[in-house]
């Protein structure tokens, strides 16, 4: 579809680039924006790269998820429009040692890449871990495990923008048979490289993908700061969700510590940016991805968000495994008793994950037809959502407003240092969108009136 190749910087100027570093491999370096988002930056980013339109996973000429699954799972024992190829689902969490406690969720990610390890199947993991922030301002970031307990340091979400330019060169650099977790883009952006270099093709021996609803800002944790009263320069390190078996995994609390050794702490309801299917300092790119749980993955990992899973503290995995070789290593486990997981099908794996599904599917076709990007994409999703209600549009569109008006009112707000712009911008986007979405204040009690119907997103 493109006419030329393209540059970069073209990439990120249409507003598509995730800043994964897929790119910047052997050429560049990865920046900040002023938006808190990894851009390309120096003169290579303008430089046009007939490879680029193949290995970037938002270029209009690079093969979708249904060409890369079709490559890697030849014969699937499953097809599902949602879900992808698959052999197997389970919703369940790891039965053994201390995986569940200490991960976000049901501890799978870090099972697998471990037992990647101990298997010897793999000499590495290459993962995103918390980082020193003095320097280059960076809480999180790729790394290389090579035991069990690094890839332990690496457990939990993290919301934050971060790029694979540097675990790339290593994999490049270092013989060895390497695994990569990370979120549906920047699996596809590796699988696209895999194609493109026999090098990687060889050492990239297996991706753990993630269940994503998009991608943040670097200025969430700023935001968190402002709002917990708490220096921005004085952060040394951030959580999103803090588990506690006595709280619904749902409930997300965001978590500093401080450069003196104190933290600061508050529930995400309390924050004025605080609803995530709002979609506060997402990346734009985010608005024209379809891929909801890493489609070309060998083997993919969510939250179970439906109950009874979601009320318990001590949290819950839903996992799709692609691959058969995979699919071995999980089954043995569980008839082994060190995975307590129950099989499950498509419909209950995208029923954990539906609202993701509307706004990348529903969603995805109405902003293709309303705001299409600056570059043409070619999508498995068609442009239309004409006749949606008028109330899911007035949801799809309030996204779109607070995405892209998050950015550029905090980056006022921080030049000016005037926190209280931005404070008050979110709290009235928020109120608005909730109207929308769940018919709540006056407006959403109006909204309910006119349409007869009731609240719920």
């Amino acid at each position: 579809m493109a006419e030329a190749p393209l540059a970069p910087r073209d990439v990120a100027a249409a507003g598509l680039c995730i800043g994964c570093g897929g790119c910047a491999g052997g050429a560049g370096a990865m920046g900040w924006d002023r938006f808190g988002q990894l851009k390309p930056e120096g003169a290579w980013a303008a430089e046009a790269m007939p490879a680029l339109s193949r290995i970037c996973p938002f270029s209009p000429d690079a093969r979708d998820e249904d060409a890369i699954a079709a490559d890697r799972f030849p014969q699937p024992a499953h097809r599902d429009p949602l879900i992808g190829s698959f052999e197997t689902a389970y919703v369940g969490h790891v039965a053994e040692g201390g995986f569940r406690a200490g991960g976000s969720s049901g501890g799978m990610v870090s099972w697998v890449a471990a037992e990647l390890l101990r298997l010897g199947l793999v000499d590495g993991v290459a993962h995103v871990a918390p980082a020193d922030p003095v320097g280059d301002g960076r809480f999180f970031g790729y790394r290389m495990s090579r035991t069990e307990g690094e890839i332990g340091q690496g457990a939990r979400s993290r919301y934050y923008p971060v790029e694979m330019s540097a675990m790339l060169a290593e994999i490049r650099a270092v013989p060895g048979r390497y695994a990569v977790v990370g979120v549906p883009c920047f699996i596809k952006a590796v699988q696209l490289l895999r194609a493109e270099e026999p090098v990687l093709h060889e050492r990239i021996a297996f991706t753990l993908g993630l269940f994503c609803g998009h991608m943040k800002s670097a200025r969430l944790v700023d935001s968190f700061a402002w709002q917990l009263g708490a220096p921005v320069d004085q952060v040394r390190a951030v959580e999103y969700r803090r588990k506690d078996p006595d709280r619904p995994a749902n409930w997300y609390t965001a978590h500093l510590t401080l450069a003196d050794g104190t933290a600061r702490w508050q529930d995400w309801w309390h924050l004025v940016d605080g609803d995530w299917g709002a979609g506060f300092f997402q990346n734009p790119a985010c608005n024209y991805c379809d891929d909801v749980v890493a489609e070309a993955a060998d083997i993919a990992f969510g939250d179970a968000w439906v109950e009874p899973y979601s009320s318990d503290g001590r949290g819950t995995n839903v996992v799709i495994v692609r691959r058969p070789e995979v699919q071995r290593i999980v089954a043995d486990a569980v008839a082994e008793g060190r995975l307590a997981l129950d099989e499950v099908d498509a419909a209950f794996i995208s029923g954990t994950q539906a609202a993701g599904f509307r706004q990348r599917r529903e969603g995805l076709g109405w902003r293709l037809r309303v705001a299409p990007p600056r570059l043409p994409l070619r999508k498995r999703v068609a442009p239309g959502g004409r006749d949606l209600p008028f109330r899911r549009k007035l949801v799809y569109a309030s996204r779109l407003c607070i995405s892209a008006g998050s950015h550029r009112i905090f980056a006022l707000a921080r030049a000016t240092g005037w926190h209280g712009l931005y404070l008050g911008w979110a709290r009235l986007s928020l109120r608005t969108y909730e109207a929308f979405a769940y018919l709540r204040w006056p407006l959403g009690r109006l909204l309910r009136r006119l349409e007869g119907g009731a609240a719920g997103e």
